[in-house]
């Protein structure tokens, strides 16, 4: 196998005309020098250089074998500026997970500050699994995932989790139903109540019945809904009442009242969920920033009126 390091030193020799010159380029011996191209000449099995003169100048595959080193030289020098653009952030891909009502609430103005530093930057944005919403984050497939989790964060090795935000559920009553007229309601208020399902199963649906459990009953659900929009639509037909956090009824239609809901206080806590080991990548440091710059002042949202099942 050739050696990289006496190819470079035979390109030195060719392209000064001269050992000597080489060496002095080089910082070495003319002696180190003369012994690297020895060398280099065992390794290829054929004559790189001959003399002419006082100078040298290369055989047909000294010259061929300098034509390759000059390329292999070209692509080591870009392969460096690229990896520099990697670990700078400036380059690359991040792959995001999130669920829906933190789509235009938190992510999309995290990213929109995230392209003003780093340009450069491939985004993969994709729904997380209901089923596993930190498998792909575990398995490498993505480098972050929006997820809902409890305080303590019930912490799987090896993820580290950035709290955002707790996003409180507020009670949807028809805006003719008596209650409308409390600014504040107890959760129990609403336990004799037709329910309007607004979370599928996972881990805000655990959220609202952990609550309903706390407040000592158990919601007459009447009708299941897969987005917000549909569920504050049955609301405002008065088919019933329900839970809905603020993210999610930031485009809340006419005919609904939203109240504050006290004895408990259903809140889903918001996190950012990334591997330990990729936590000193700067793209990613930036991006976690820029979701907790956002989380401070979630933008108005309006409810998808499709998602997938799982965590809304």
């Amino acid at each position: 196998m050739l050696d990289l390091r006496r190819m470079q030193v035979l390109r030195a020799v060719v392209t000064s005309g001269s050992v000597t010159a080489a060496a002095a380029h080089l910082g070495y011996t003319p002696s180190a020098v003369s012994q690297q191209v020895a060398a280099l000449e065992k390794e290829a099995g054929i004559t790189l250089l001959e003399r002419v003169g006082r100078g040298v100048r290369p055989t047909a595959a000294g010259r061929l074998l300098t034509e390759h080193t000059a390329i292999i030289s070209q692509n080591i020098a870009e392969a460096e500026t690229a990896l520099a653009d990697l670990r700078a952030g400036r380059t690359g891909r991040l792959a995001i997970r999130y669920f829906t009502s933190v789509g235009p609430t938190l992510v999309a103005p995290a990213l929109a500050r995230l392209r003003r530093e780093h340009q450069g930057l491939r985004i993969d944005l994709g729904l997380i699994d209901p089923e596993d919403p930190l498998a792909e984050v575990e398995q490498g497939d993505a480098d972050l995932a929006i997820v809902v989790r409890p305080r303590d964060g019930g912490g799987q090795r090896g993820i580290h989790l950035v709290h955002l935000l707790d996003d409180e559920y507020l009670a949807a009553i028809p805006a003719d139903h008596p209650l409308a007229a409390r600014r504040v309601l107890d959760l129990a208020d609403l336990a004799g109540e037709p329910w309007i399902g607004s979370e599928p199963p996972g881990p805000c649906l655990d959220v609202v019945l952990e609550a309903c459990a706390a407040a000592g009953f158990s919601p007459d659900v009447v009708a299941e809904s897969e987005d917000y929009a549909t569920a504050l639509g049955f609301v405002a037909a008065g088919l019933g009442v329900g839970l809905v956090p603020r993210l999610g009824a930031a485009g809340r239609r006419s005919g609904v009242a939203l109240r504050r809901v006290r004895r408990p206080e259903p809140v889903r806590i918001i996190h950012a969920a990334v591997r330990e080991s990729t936590l000193d990548q700067p793209a990613l440091r930036t991006l976690l920033h820029t979701l907790e710059q956002a989380a401070r002042h979630p933008a108005p949202a309006t409810p998808s009126r499709a998602r997938r099942p799982g965590t809304s």
